[in-house]
């Protein structure tokens, strides 16, 4: 096994995202003195939230409609390329409404070294999720995948 996709598509993101919010949790813990008083953080950690759940629901039916895999651990399965809905704002809604709630979770916990966290996450998703599935869809859809990559964002 090639060290270098060791890590490709193996770890479920939702298994990633646990790993990264756990380990904010731990930040936190470890370096209280980093914490700062935020009036408001329960509604505003929700409502950032929120907008990852609005996200992760845009996704999650666009995918349902188009009767294409939901397995992010094999995309060489999809069936169709979705490009609608919330796919026409970024490529990867699932990804980003993650990294929402991430973002939500940084606020709730109040602690400088929370937010620390969430470039990290970027970086494991784009390098050991996203490339390889982008790898995967460009070989099953070509031109119709490059072309949808140049209207839409990786992100936002």
């Amino acid at each position: 096994m090639n060290r270098n996709t060791f890590l490709e598509l193996k770890i479920p993101p939702l298994v990633v995202f646990a790993a990264f919010a756990s380990f904010m949790w731990l930040l936190a813990l470890a370096v209280p003195f980093a914490g700062f008083i935020l009036l408001a953080k329960k509604p505003i950690a929700l409502d950032v939230a929120a907008v990852g759940g609005v996200f992760a629901a845009g996704s999650i039916l666009s995918f349902l409609r188009a009767k294409t895999t939901l397995s992010h651990t094999q995309p060489a399965k999809s069936a169709l390329l979705v490009t609608t809905g919330v796919f026409a704002i970024t490529r990867n809604p699932m990804y980003l409404s993650l990294l929402f709630v991430l973002a939500g979770w940084a606020i709730y916990l109040s602690n400088f070294t929370a937010p620390v966290v969430i470039p990290l996450f970027i970086v494991y998703l784009n390098r050991f999720q996203i490339k390889p599935e982008e790898r995967a869809l460009a070989a099953l859809f070509g031109r119709e995948f490059d072309e949808y990559c140049k209207r839409v964002k990786r992100w936002l």
